[in-house]
């Protein structure tokens, strides 16, 4: 079908295109609100890799925590202090927290690694190894 072939990102334009354009210079974008750092998780057979973007974060600002079978992302921008907030006359850039959880009960938690490079944070994440009970057989007796 020919439709496979388009773009994924192209797939949603279409007659009400001009309409959410115009909802999002009214609205703003509120996306960005409610999914603070995107995220990617890919299965790569024996492993899930995860790519969050979180552009302007230093690699310092970044914690992983792991509790149970939850692993958080938190990072923090701070306000630079050296700055008068009088002196702005227009200011978009943010400051604050985002953070976001996963479950990770598939997951090697011992054996995860991270690398933060152009504003995206991957997670490597080898799966748990399924194991089968050996067979065996029971003697009727």
């Amino acid at each position: 079908m020919m439709f496979d072939l388009i773009p994924f990102e192209q797939r949603s334009k279409g007659l009400f295109d001009p309409f959410e354009k115009m909802a999002q210079g009214f609205f703003g974008d509120w996306d960005k609100d409610i999914f603070p750092c995107r995220t990617d998780i890919l299965d790569k057979g024996d492993k899930f890799v995860l790519k969050a973007d979180m552009p302007g974060f230093n690699k310092e600002d970044i914690h992983i925590d792991i509790n149970g079978d939850v692993l958080t992302l938190n990072a923090e921008h701070k306000e630079e202090v050296n700055e008068d907030k009088k002196d702005f006359v227009r200011r978009e850039r943010r400051y604050g927290s985002v953070s976001r959880s996963f479950d990770i009960s598939d997951v090697e938690a011992d054996k995860i690694t991270a690398s933060y490079e152009k504003g995206v944070l991957e997670l490597e994440m080898p799966k748990k190894q399924s194991t089968v009970p050996p067979t065996r057989q029971i003697e009727v007796k």
